[in-house]
């Protein structure tokens, strides 16, 4: 093809609360001029400062620039729950087990945490922003339980320990009398996320790879033998491009009609007073996803994580577009509201701080699209809904394979198969949302 220009820039609703009560970041360092580079990455979250990272382990000399549409932790990464998940979560199933291989998925998602918890170390990112504290799956109803019961029977197939725990030992966590159950397990890291990418971010710069915020690209073609990176004020000549923008690869006229485009919504209270915090009860920090994916992730966060505040996660829209509506985000929004208050109802009142929307990319066959796409282009997308481990693994491959290097996660993503073709418009959208609506009513005590 040996020309791409984007179609559209990413457009997000509602700002991003956890980079939000972190305070505000540095100035920006927008792309102005003409540079060049060995390697470019497009896209500043997850998948993109994890290719530079483990480009910099692979060629330490070779000069890297990142080039972020927004501010760095303000888009995708910023706008996630924060939980790093070890074991199969496919969002497609009733009780998260995968349809594949999980022990090598439980293997490759282990090696993100690593990953991960390596930069920690290297860069000095504050370990609040990187607690490896577990998670629960919450079930508020028989047919919840019952789906922590056989996803706690998967696992033990697969020689995974969990902890069932009871009603009162989930209000005991939360301060909730929601719960019926719950199913712990160890493994999951509980990021902030905007804390963890802007340290992470922070920490690549500090070793010599070139961020620029503000800086959408605009396009890239091959020009002589390099690629040519266009943003508004510069470019950058390039011997590779390596694409990490998940759903907005599609923008670039790859994989057009073969990606999902989906938001997730959530909500952020303000920080809660000593009187609030006596009512509430409860742990100071803890992670809840639902016991069947379509239902409300729930968290709490402490001072060390931005304050201490609960975060609401529910209600799902596809969007072909790449951008919901200021009506998605105001339904989801009453809809988050009445969850808080159903769990937390010594709370009843407390008028949420901040709302968002998140941007998601799935495929009908739950593959990515991390590969070559021509000649010194590599994409490391389509995380289906799994941004901070899985997207992790697609920045690494993707960076391997534009180093002619071989790994596990290389081999993987090489085996993985195109996504399929999604259903034409308008069809595939009022089909899809019908779909969700449905799922959400069906998940509705969850």
């Amino acid at each position: 093809m040996s020309k791409y220009s984007a179609r559209s820039l990413p457009v997000h609703r509602g700002p991003a609360a956890w980079s939000a009560i972190l305070g505000a970041p540095a100035a920006a360092q927008e792309l102005a001029g003409d540079l060049t580079a060995d390697v470019t990455i497009v896209g500043a979250g997850f998948a993109g400062l994890a290719a530079a990272q483990r480009l910099q382990q692979l060629q330490p000399d070779a000069k890297i620039v990142v080039l972020e549409a927004g501010r760095v932790a303000e888009g995708a990464a910023g706008r996630n729950s924060g939980f790093m998940i070890d074991l199969p979560h496919d969002l497609a199933s009733d009780d998260y087990s995968g349809g594949g291989d999980d022990r090598k998925m439980i293997a490759l998602n282990r090696q993100a945490i690593a990953f991960a918890r390596a930069a920690v170390e290297q860069y000095q990112i504050d370990p609040n922003f990187f607690d490896p504290a577990g998670k629960v799956n919450g079930a508020a109803s028989a047919a919840g339980h019952a789906h922590n019961v056989s996803y706690a029977q998967h696992l033990e197939t697969l020689g995974e320990a969990s902890e069932m725990l009871d009603s009162q030992q989930m209000h005991d966590l939360t301060g909730s009398r929601h719960y019926r159950s719950g199913l712990y397990t160890s493994g999951t890291v509980m990021l902030q996320p905007a804390g963890y990418i802007r340290g992470l971010a922070a920490g690549l710069a500090r070793a010599g790879v070139a961020l620029h915020e503000n800086s959408a690209v605009t396009g890239f073609e091959k020009q002589g033998g390099a690629w040519q990176v266009k943003t508004r004020r510069g470019t950058v000549s390039t011997g590779a491009v390596i694409l990490t923008v998940n759903g907005h690869l599609e923008s670039f006229g790859i994989e057009r009609n073969r990606l999902m485009q989906l938001f997730l919504f959530a909500a952020m209270t303000p920080e809660l007073d000593a009187d609030a915090l006596a009512k509430l009860g409860g742990q100071p920090r803890w992670g809840v996803t639902p016991s069947d994916p379509m239902g409300t992730t729930m968290r709490r966060i402490d001072t060390g994580q931005g304050g201490n505040r609960i975060i609401t996660r529910t209600c799902a829209a596809l969007r072909p577009g790449m951008a919901a509506s200021a009506r998605d985000l105001t339904r989801a929004s009453r809809v988050m509201q009445r969850k808080f208050e159903q769990r937390f109802p010594q709370l009843a009142g407390t008028e949420m701080q901040y709302h968002w929307a998140g941007h998601l990319c799935l495929s009908l066959n739950s593959v990515s699209v991390t590969r070559e796409i021509e000649p010194g282009v590599y994409s490391g997308c389509v995380q289906n809904g799994l941004g901070t481990a899985r997207g992790t693994l697609t920045g690494i491959a993707a960076a391997e394979r534009a180093c002619g290097h071989s790994s596990d996660i290389t081999r993987h993503f090489d085996a993985e198969d195109k996504p399929k073709r999604l259903p034409p418009q308008p069809l595939r959208e009022i089909a899809a949302n019908a779909i969700l609506r449905w799922k959400e009513w069906k998940a509705r005590e969850e």
